[in-house]
């Protein structure tokens, strides 16, 4: 990147999966940038994560709702922030089936929070066209996709299917609004399904290689033919990253790892990575795990993402092969039981007998 003035970037849910990766690759990226990370800290968000940032000059941590319009107005304005990176979410498809209210408030109600107090500090501070909002959605917006469909563009109808997707529609929706009425320097990117480090364990990777440690069942959804697009988390950093520095305000990008896998076929990858890289595991061939569930409610069918533009516009593309990250991944969660351990609470137990039972 060429020499630039230092930012001062507020990260909403920097704590989670892929706002906790971003703050890290931020922070060693550009040092001389302030970071402020918002989080509430719920069941997803873990302040360990960040623990080698704590103490650094340039770095705060505040715990806190990003509903909370006072917080946040006091936040901008100490801070003078020129960015916001909006990662907050509700994200797990399946707790949104058991319980969508929480998935209204924090990815509608949070994200029209953040505009509205993002707009009056900028129109405070003179309208800079070099501020920016980033907003970080999903690809299940689009909805399914059958078999031979095309790839989503950014000019895809929304068509969500979950209560999850649908939240995070109207978030974009907000988002787009703002800019079209307000002029705000917004940026919306829709990415694929990330994986790496820090992961919380109920999404299928980490789900799957704690499972095997336990010596419990491995349960696939349905048939196990659904098929997604994985994203390495660094990878979708670094295009953030370009999108932040390079993207056009009022523009939506989209961000894929140009890797399309059945749910199933990733099980297996994932099961001969630990039967390899895990000694004395309880059960083995850990295959023997797999056990078939009832379907997900509306479980949509494929997703893939054309990630040309991106690509075109801004000379991004993925520098992560499935095979390499998948492995390093994997090595991860078995170098880090003490990170992932504490999080197989009581309540994390009861939502998932509740899923799978």
């Amino acid at each position: 990147m060429p020499l630039r003035e230092p930012r001062r970037v507020l990260v909403t849910g920097g704590a989670g999966f892929i706002g906790s990766n971003f703050v890290h690759y931020w922070c060693d990226r550009y040092p001389v940038d302030r970071v402020v990370v918002l989080d509430l800290l719920s069941y997803a968000g873990n302040r360990r994560t960040l623990e080698a940032l704590e103490g650094q000059e340039n770095f705060r941590f505040v715990q806190g709702d990003i509903c909370d319009r006072t917080l946040v107005d006091a936040l901008l304005k100490a801070e003078n922030l020129d960015t916001i990176a909006h990662f907050a979410a509700e994200s797990h498809v399946d707790r949104s089936i058991l319980g969508p209210e929480a998935f209204v408030r924090t990815n509608v109600l949070g994200t029209s929070t953040l505009l509205e107090a993002f707009r009056q500090r900028w129109n405070k501070r003179g309208c800079p066209q070099s501020d920016r909002f980033l907003h970080i959605s999903t690809d299940e917006v689009y909805g399914s996709l059958g078999p031979d469909d095309p790839p989503f563009t950014e000019t895809t109808p929304y068509s969500p299917n979950s209560p999850y997707a649908a939240s995070k529609a109207g978030s974009d929706h907000l988002v787009r609004a703002y800019r079209h009425t307000y002029g705000l320097p917004t940026l919306i990117t829709n990415c694929s399904n990330n994986y790496g480090p820090y992961q919380f364990p109920e999404k299928l990777i980490p789900l799957i290689c704690i499972n095997i440690l336990l010596g419990k069942s491995l349960p696939v959804y349905g048939d196990g033919q659904n098929v997604r697009d994985w994203l390495y988390v660094g990878d979708h950093c670094s295009a953030l990253d370009v999108v932040l520095h390079k993207g056009t305000p009022g523009e939506t990008y989209n961000i894929g790892g140009n890797t399309q896998i059945k749910n199933i076929d990733l099980v297996y990858t994932l099961c001969q990575l630990m039967d390899e890289l895990a000694p004395n595991l309880p059960v083995h061939p850990s295959r023997d795990l797999i056990t078939f569930v009832k379907d997900r409610p509306g479980h949509d069918r494929r997703y893939a993402i054309d990630a040309s533009k991106i690509k075109t516009q801004l000379g991004w593309t993925p520098q992560e092969s499935i095979q390499g990250s998948l492995r390093r991944t994997v090595k991860w969660y078995l170098t880090h039981r003490d990170w992932w351990e504490p999080l197989l609470s009581e309540e994390y137990q009861a939502y998932y007998r509740q899923v799978y039972a």
